[in-house]
């Protein structure tokens, strides 16, 4: 919001001495009702894009290897999202209605300075699965360039920086750099990416199952896998963690959504493109990737499903210039139509990867690290931030142990991050009734000025069952089964609803309006 013009019309709905004070910049700004332009459509873009990524396409598989049939899967996955959809839209309504970003919302519930504590916690997630996402998309690159110019695979030989080859650092800061770019853009750049970026992924998605069902001449095998489950007693103790795990997918989202719904023209238009966009998509693109595997397993029938669960894989061997295992000759014959291939699927994987990493893991950490220091720090430098500590984290080797580190760390912490979206909906609609004073959300000694007691304990009781778990997958825990292992599996939704009773609870004891 660096236009002068624009940023006019933000203060012209405030008063004037919020314009001064330190806790309002430009980017943290309500945003004025004039510019709030995105559609339905915008927010179904969103979620298109996000959606149709690798680690959505590689759902499925996990929970068939769990041992559930293609339905079961499916179901599982829609059953998820359209729990976490509950949330999302709950904490997208006061983005719309009063323009503002989740770290601003947040102040309602835990104090102008306490805000600083889940806005941390959610962009240090961020951080971790930018990172992750940036080097997967910077392997689609260099194998893109590696089919093209062989030697660059070897560039530099046994040189590495901190462990990372040379052409893997080239090709990791070559797409780190594409997303600072499109940051350093703006908002109105991210909307403009999103929506281009939906049609295209999902079309190259549509071709490769077309063409691989029409090599197969079927939909292959896997359609026609029974479940390993007797009954509901076997099928309960997967399903339920399964479950937890598809909602914690989305579960940062369903914060910081208000950085993206105070654009939007209206609640009805945010409401219904996201109710269009993420579970459709979800199960269309799971289904689509069952689809695809199956059909691969019939063509491909001397590789281990496990790989052909990856689309990169998948789009390596259909690029390969020598046979598969099994077969006598490559699955593509023309030399120069495998070329073809390879670059409309690397670009295909590139913006696939480029559109759910802005989108889930830049905005919302750019807005958390500027609530900060708003007058020091902006959306661009807080993107800016993003990227330094995604490059820090070192993904590339946390990548080397990803049951830990994905199933531990980041699964975990997303799971962890419940309680504050229980926090964040009892205090808006069951304390506020949906009404906040946008004024003092800005002011360092209005009414939601300094820490909330309240949801300073009611974060620590929700999460205080489901930490023993947690550390135990991360390995700082040890010993056998136990009763915290079962609460763990349902962490989302226990601290979701443990946190915001208990800030309900002491809200109304107090019966204050502001931060206790």
């Amino acid at each position: 919001m660096h236009d002068p013009q624009l940023l006019a019309e933000a203060l012209a709905h405030l008063p004037p001495d919020v314009a001064d004070s330190p806790l309002f910049n430009a980017d943290l700004a309500p945003v004025p009702p004039s510019r709030r332009v995105w559609t339905t459509y915008n927010y179904a873009a969103l979620w298109v894009s996000m959606a149709h990524c690798i680690p959505t396409y590689t759902l499925a598989g996990g929970l068939i290897a769990a041992g559930m049939n293609w339905w079961q899967a499916l179901l599982t996955i829609g059953l998820g999202n359209l729990i976490v959809l509950v949330p999302i839209l709950l904490n997208a309504h006061p983005g719309t209605k009063y323009g503002i970003p989740f770290p601003v919302l947040a102040r309602s519930a835990f104090g102008t300075q306490g805000a600083n504590i889940p806005a941390v916690l959610r962009a240090l997630v961020a951080c971790g699965w930018f990172g992750i996402n940036t080097y997967i998309g910077g392997e689609a690159i260099k194998t893109f360039v590696g089919t093209f110019w062989p030697s660059f695979l070897t560039l530099g030989g046994d040189f590495a920086i901190a462990g990372l080859g040379l052409p893997s650092a080239i090709t990791f800061l070559i797409f780190w750099s594409m997303n600072i770019f499109i940051i350093y853009r703006g908002m109105n750049a991210v909307r403009v990416f999103e929506n281009w970026a939906a049609p295209i992924v999902l079309v190259l998605a549509g071709a490769l199952l077309w063409w691989v069902v029409d090599r197969a001449g079927g939909t292959g095998p896997l359609l026609d896998q029974p479940s390993k489950f007797k009954d509901l007693s076997e099928f309960w103790p997967v399903f339920v963690p399964s479950l937890t795990a598809m909602v914690g997918f989305w579960a940062t989202l369903s914060l910081n959504i208000p950085d993206f719904t105070r654009y939007g023209r209206g609640q009805k238009e945010q409401m219904l493109g996201q109710a269009l966009g993420l579970p459709t998509t979800m199960i269309a693109f799971s289904a689509m990737a069952v689809v695809i595997t199956s059909a691969s397993k019939a063509v491909l029938t001397g590789a281990d499903i496990k790989d052909l669960w990856q689309p990169e894989y998948l789009l390596g061997q259909m690029t390969s210039a020598l046979p598969p295992k099994g077969l006598a000759a490559p699955l593509i014959a023309d030399a120069a139509m495998r070329a073809v291939v390879a670059v409309v699927a690397v670009f295909g994987i590139v913006v696939a990867t480029l559109s759910v990493n802005i989108a889930a893991n830049v905005v919302s950490p750019a807005n958390d690290f500027a609530n900060l220091a708003p007058r020091r720090i902006s959306f661009q430098t807080g993107g800016l931030i993003t990227g330094i500590l995604g490059i820090l984290c070192m993904p590339w080797k946390l990548m080397q142990d990803p049951a830990t580190y994905l199933n531990g760390w980041l699964g975990g912490v997303s799971a962890l991050l419940g309680p504050v979206a229980g926090i964040l909906i009892a205090d808006y609609f069951l304390i506020r009734k949906t009404e906040l004073d946008v004024a003092d959300l800005y002011r360092p000694n209005g009414r939601y000025a300094g820490i909330s007691k309240a949801a300073i304990v009611a974060l620590v009781v929700g999460l205080a069952p489901n930490l023993p778990g947690f550390f135990k997958g991360i390995h700082l825990r040890g010993g056998g089964p136990d009763i915290f292992d079962d609460l763990y599996i349902y962490a989302w939704f226990t601290g979701t609803a443990i946190a915001g009773l208990v800030y309900w609870v002491l809200k109304r004891a107090r019966s204050l309006p502001g931060p206790v």
